[in-house]
């Protein structure tokens, strides 16, 4: 794999007044993603801020320091969060964390027992059930499953009356966020969820619409909201039922963060420290989060783009950030202030963020060439989406598999009986990628769900371009 350049290697600490602004950069690049989830499922923002930065350095520490990654809230639990939460509800209104922490613990112990076959068993038998058709429409489905949910935080600020005001300031705060991410660069292209989200709040405030009462509420300092403060897990194999798909669909995107990740610092995490601790780090955070009552964990690609972008891949300053996030949970009145912004600012923000979601699975479609011509594929990812976009439920006993989950079990049961299964992993076309130069050009590929090696003999540009080859030799080694 090619070494780039970075400022920081790894392992490099900065020197403190780096360090800490490194450090902050990060908070910045995740805050905005990480407090909306909380935010839209009316989970402790404080807990939220804790758990991300606990998760994070849990991350650290089982990976032994050798992943620069940052763990935030996942947008992938928000649905099942949001349904989790009414069960064994009897009132209109009434919500049951006690469910959701038990959904996520669920989530987080299914992370370790796949990491530990993981490690014995390789990852072939994840691929063999999660092939991209799979992957890509379940993504799809979570992305606009949300979408009522977003606008009615947009037009309604969420009492489902329309009022112009709200909308006004949802499309203020979205068309910021646009702006942002297409006219800006550097940094700055890297926040613009947090940006929107402070200029709508600006505008919020502008129109009237936001309540300052809380914040005589709460004190500078105070315990964030934990559940077992008040509250105790409520295990349920209908809570079960809800969250264990979900797992299986974000641990296919863990493997794919990693290995973008990989390819910009110049290391294979997949290999070391390896895919069963770095998979095993992300289910340890949610675990975790599930257990205070936050929200689950997942890795973060904004953090992945400072990387990117600043070639700092220093996991101090991924650790320093880590410990920002847990201490903002007790500043109360930080808190505080981020429950006053409307549900209108954050409907703008989940239009595009929504959007972005059902936008990416596409993208995994579209980056594994699926052939849409082939009956399989066309069935599979048919079924996927409109049982998923539909809300189809099937009830069985007192467990009930419903929406997006069913869609995912009902995607991996189609693929399994279908014929012709290698329809369903798209292109077998050998890319060329990560190519170092050193007496002849060794490059690792992970094409078609097997780990290649592939030797040429040849010779390369100055940008590690080969040219001139002469002769192409894979090895398998599957």
């Amino acid at each position: 794999m090619t070494k780039p350049t970075l400022v920081y290697d790894v392992h490099e600490q900065p020197t403190l007044g780096k360090w800490i602004i490194l450090s902050l950069q990060h908070v910045l690049a995740m805050f905005g993603s990480t407090v909306l989830v909380p935010a839209i499922t009316g989970l402790p923002v404080s807990v939220t801020l804790v758990s991300a930065g606990l998760g994070t350095l849990l991350y650290i520490i089982l990976t032994n320091g050798k992943s620069p990654v940052f763990l935030g809230s996942s947008f992938a639990y928000i649905s099942p969060i949001l349904t989790a939460m009414t069960i064994g509800v009897a009132t209109e209104g009434g919500k049951n964390p006690g469910a959701v922490a038990a959904g996520l613990m669920t989530v987080g112990i299914i992370y370790l027992i796949i990491a530990l076959i993981i490690k014995f068993l390789g990852t072939g038998w994840l691929n063999h059930i999660l092939p991209p058709i799979v992957i890509g429409p379940t993504i799809i489905v979570i992305g606009l499953g949300l979408a009522p949910v977003a606008i009615n935080m947009a037009q309604t600020n969420g009492t489902g009356t329309f009022d112009p005001k709200y909308l006004a300031v949802a499309l203020i705060t979205l068309f910021t966020a646009i702006i942002i991410s297409n006219f800006t660069k550097g940094l700055i292209q890297l926040i613009p969820i947090m940006i929107g989200i402070a200029v709508g709040y600006i505008s919020a405030i502008m129109f009237g619409i936001v309540n300052f009462d809380i914040l005589s509420q709460h004190n500078i300092i105070e315990m964030p909201e934990f559940l077992f403060l008040d509250g105790w897990p409520q295990f349920s194999f209908e809570v079960i039922a809800i969250m264990a798909p979900v797992a299986l669909v974000t641990i296919s995107e863990h493997i794919g963060d990693h290995l973008v990740l990989s390819s910009i610092i110049g290391k294979d995490l997949t290999k070391n420290p390896g895919l069963a601790r770095t998979i095993a780090g992300d289910g340890l955070a949610t675990l975790t989060a599930g257990f205070l009552g936050g929200p689950a964990n997942t890795t973060y690609g904004e953090n992945t783009g400072v990387v990117g972008i600043t070639k700092v891949a220093s996991v101090w300053v991924i650790g320093g950030a880590a410990v920002i996030a847990f201490f903002l949970g007790f500043i109360g009145k930080f808190t505080a202030l981020i429950t006053t912004i409307p549900a209108a600012v954050m409907g703008g923000v989940s239009i595009l963020l929504f959007g972005v979601i059902a936008s990416s699975g596409a993208r995994v479609l579209i980056n594994n060439k699926i052939d849409f011509s082939k009956q399989r594929n066309l069935i599979i990812a048919a079924v996927i989406l409109v049982t998923g976009i539909g809300g189809m439920t099937i009830k069985i006993g007192n467990v009930e598999f419903a929406g997006m989950a069913l869609a995912a079990i009902t995607g991996i049961v189609l693929h399994l009986i279908l014929p012709n299964k290698d329809d369903s992993y798209g292109s077998k076309e050998d890319v060329i990628k990560h190519i170092v130069v050193d007496g002849e050009l060794l490059v690792e590929e992970i094409n078609n769900n097997k780990k290649m090696v592939i030797t040429v003999d040849g010779t390369s540009d100055e940008k590690g371009v080969a040219k001139n080859i002469t002769s192409v030799n894979v090895v398998d080694k599957k």
